[in-house]
């Protein structure tokens, strides 16, 4: 975004340099990326001075030459040789000092030095109008009527100074401040100036000739839509002030009629526009949307088939513009128009935003109505644009003023915190300087008490709903280098509460996770809608599709972390990287009968080796128990309780593998990916991956830690050999096991399980350690022969085992 700061000093009083005011502006949170020089006239006239011809005489060797001293004020007058006809002592003049450069009209720019002409020293060039650019006629040399002093810069004669521009890099939650008068509200908080609107009291109806009826079918899209005729009005070109300003800014003017829509969009941030009064058809503008397929051609000539969700501003007839974004090319002004019709409306931002992505239409206005524009505003822009249209280009105000807002958009209430700001802002600045601070930005205090204040935010600050967005406000005006550091940097103490900040508990498992050797990725919610194809309609039918996608390959809300990590483990194998342990913490997004969920999901994915081959061992294959380890790790340390261990059931992307239940939930899933599926991503590894409902991990977190005596009694080992049905898992015998002795029963552990001929078909053995511990007393034998016996018979008779001895 380019402003002009001429343009800027004409709305707010600046006593600071355009260097001092850009590192102001880049402080509050307006990045000045650039300040660079605008010239009415290229080269800004520099070196080129006004000149009095003292003595012109005829060049001894040249009859069409002149050899002339011109004083130029310095301390001698200058020689230079000069060949128009009309040059004559006495006279006035434009001068090229030595070492100016000349940017001529249509020619190619070039540098005045000193030389000989024809054996006649020259020591400059008196010029003709199109020799600096600022005329065509070449006729003769430029004769002023002035009494300013020799040496007078000819810009100041002119008029035609210099003007600085910032280069501003908007963010997308300013758009408060983009216009003139929206940077000038910052300088108003920072200098403590006030920052001055346009004056629109001389706006009068001078006669009601010309009415257009308004008629708004769709408030929602657009909740406010005034306007009003200017007649007898005739289009030429801007005057040279306004032509000025508008190319400082980077806009070629068109006409006055345009030109003053644009000047007063970039001066208020209020979009208008004009439109032809004899083409609007049956004296009435109605606000609607039109059926999809119908064509309409813009202004920039293109014929466009418009969508049912497009808001056309039409007359009697049809449609004359897409409300917000582009007018037509029908209605719009030409030299021949005598009446205008200025539309200054309030368009509801999501409606444009669509729009112009459906359109891929990017114009000024567009660009602030799908970032918030002031309803507010949208009145005194209109006036301020008429008075401007009757003193560039005539005519007069020829209908009442037409203001459709049946619903006023009401100021933002926030209830501010005194403590809290101090708080965020980490330095104590007092409430004083608080309210201060907030009501040069417009932000009024309703309501006051000692520890709190109730405040009514303006539809402007379209990015300040909540308290933290007022603080923001205050310390970006406050100064980010006015928060004091001490010598000594510290942090202090915050105490635990019960339940802790989600994003801390977050970091500490994502750095455990990445401690294992996974490294984080961060992939695109937005994915392709194939790759869910082969699970069937309904699994296409539960995915939330993108309205207006810029590409057929991004067209959905991925349902699933499985692909867009497929993605990249496609990419790295491509690239002989085989050996990958990834995750990532994302969201995943499905919708039903119109009900649309969002949750966050962790998901893990481990390929290729666990271990890289070395002297010392051989490479070892990533496998099951490998990512096991890692989330059984990940759920102990969230403190979520105990989980109940089922086989996988009803996952269309996972061959085999287990899942974690608690209460009917299923908190995590993890096996291999179904070969089907990495084939379809071009994967042809195995693929281990684990999926974490993280909403609900972090809503059972526990923050307890649980200390305990040392126990002073030795713990027992024993261990048991048995055979069971193939399908009974290590889960289902540690749990037979801790229900038959909860005391003594410490733990239970596999270290070896055996599947082949040597039992019977259909078996398999496990081998399981017991470790037992009284912390009352020594285990004596009987105690633990009758534990271990009472474990082996519940394993015979709830799972059908065999003891082997």
């Amino acid at each position: 975004m380019l402003i002009s700061f001429d343009w800027l000093k004409q709305l707010i009083h600046i006593d600071k340099s355009a260097e001092e005011t850009g590192a102001l502006l880049t402080g509050a949170g307006l990045e000045v990326e650039g300040i660079h020089t605008f010239d009415v006239v290229q080269g800004g006239l520099e070196g080129i001075v006004i000149g009095e011809v003292l003595t012109c005489e005829r060049h001894p060797d040249a009859d069409r030459l002149n050899i002339t001293t011109v004083d130029i004020g310095a301390a001698e007058p200058s020689q230079i040789v000069c060949g128009a006809p009309n040059v004559a002592a006495g006279q006035k003049v434009v001068v090229a000092t030595v070492n100016s450069t000349l940017y001529p009209a249509g020619g190619e720019p070039f540098k005045i030095k000193k030389s000989k002409i024809r054996g006649a020293v020259s020591e400059g060039m008196i010029c003709a109008e199109d020799e600096i650019g600022i005329g065509a006629s070449h006729a003769g040399i430029m004769v002023l009527d002035t009494d300013l002093p020799n040496g007078t810069p000819a810009a100041e004669f002119f008029g035609l100074g210099s003007d600085k521009v910032f280069e501003i890099g908007l963010t997308p939650n300013r758009a408060d401040a983009a216009s003139h008068f929206g940077v000038a509200r910052d300088l108003q908080a920072l200098l403590h100036e006030q920052a001055q609107l346009p004056k629109v009291g001389d706006f009068k109806v001078n006669n009601t000739s010309r009415p257009i009826a308004v008629e708004v079918q769709d408030a929602e899209a657009c909740p406010r839509y005034a306007g009003v005729t200017v007649s007898g009005i005739k289009v030429g070109p801007s005057p040279e002030w306004m032509q000025k300003r508008l190319r400082a800014i980077g806009l070629s003017p068109i006409n006055n009629v345009v030109d003053v829509t644009n000047y007063v969009l970039h001066e208020l941030g209020q979009p208008l526009h004009a439109f032809d009064a004899d083409k609007i058809t049956g004296g009435k503008i109605v606000v609607k949307t039109v059926e999809a397929g119908t064509t309409f051609k813009t202004l920039d000539g293109v014929e466009r088939k418009l969508h049912a969700t497009d808001l056309m501003i039409c007359n009697a007839e049809g449609p004359m513009a897409i409300g917000g974004v582009f007018g037509g090319e029908e209605s719009g002004v030409t030299d021949e128009t005598s009446s205008i019709f200025i539309e200054s409306a309030y368009f509801s931002p999501g409606w444009v935003r669509r729009t112009g992505m459906a359109h891929n239409l990017k114009t000024d206005a567009s660009f602030r109505f799908e970032r918030g524009t002031d309803p507010n505003m949208v009145i005194l822009a209109l006036k301020r644009a008429a008075l401007l249209v009757q003193e560039v280009a005539g005519g007069e105000v020829s209908s009442e003023l037409v203001d459709v807002y049946p619903e006023a958009i009401k100021d933002a209430e926030v209830l501010l915190s005194i403590e809290r700001t101090h708080l965020l802002i980490g330095q104590h600045i007092g409430a004083e300087r608080i309210k201060a601070i907030l009501t040069d930005l417009g932000i009024q205090v309703t309501n006051e008490t000692e520890t709190h204040l109730t405040l009514s935010v303006p539809p402007y600050k379209v990015d300040v709903t909540r308290e933290a967005d007022v603080v923001e406000e205050i310390l970006r005006i406050y100064g980010f280098n006015n928060i004091q550091m001490d010598e000594n940097l510290a942090t202090t103490f915050l105490a635990k509460f019960p339940n802790p900040y989600a994003e801390d508990v977050t970091e500490a498992i994502m750095s455990y996770i990445a401690a294992n050797g996974f490294h984080e990725i961060i992939t695109n919610s937005i994915t392709n809608s194939n790759y869910y194809q082969p699970a069937g309609e309904a699994e296409v039918a539960s995915l939330v599709k993108v309205v207006n996608f810029n590409s057929e390959d991004l067209d959905v809300m991925r349902k699933s972390m499985v692909f867009s990590g497929l993605e990249v483990l496609r990419r790295n194998i491509n690239r002989r990287q085989r050996d990958l342990k990834l995750f990532e913490l994302g969201k995943v997004y499905e919708q039903q009968d119109g009900e649309y969920k969002e949750s966050r999901k962790l998901s893990l994915y481990m390929v290729g080796n666990v271990t890289a081959e070395s002297w010392k061992q051989p490479s070892i294959k990533s496998a099951f128990h490998d990512l096991a380890g890692v989330v059984q790790n990940v759920l102990r340390k969230l403190n979520a309780g105990d989980f109940e261990v089922q086989n996988l059931e009803n996952n269309g992307y996972m061959r085999q593998g287990i899942a974690y239940v608690k209460n009917a939930t299923v908190v995590a899933e993890l096996g291999v990916l179904d070969a089907g599926v990495t084939r379809f991503m071009e994967v042809k590894e195995q693929v281990w991956y684990a999926e974490l409902n993280w909403d609900y991990l972090l809503k059972k977190y526990k923050d307890k830690l649980v200390a305990e005596e040392l126990p002073k009694f030795p713990e027992v080992r024993r261990d048991l050999s048995l055979v069971v049905d193939k399908n009974v898992t290590f889960d289902q015998l540690k749990k037979v096991a801790f229900k038959v002795e909860r005391k003594l029963l410490q733990g239970v552990n596999v270290f070896d399980v055996y599947e082949g001929d040597k039992i019977e078909a259909g078996k398999k053995a496990y081998a399981l350690s017991f470790t037992l511990q009284d912390r009352q007393q020594t285990l004596t034998d009987k105690v633990i022969d009758s534990t271990m016996n009472r474990l082996m018979q519940q394993f015979e008779k709830q799972l059908g085992a065999f003891i082997r001895k």
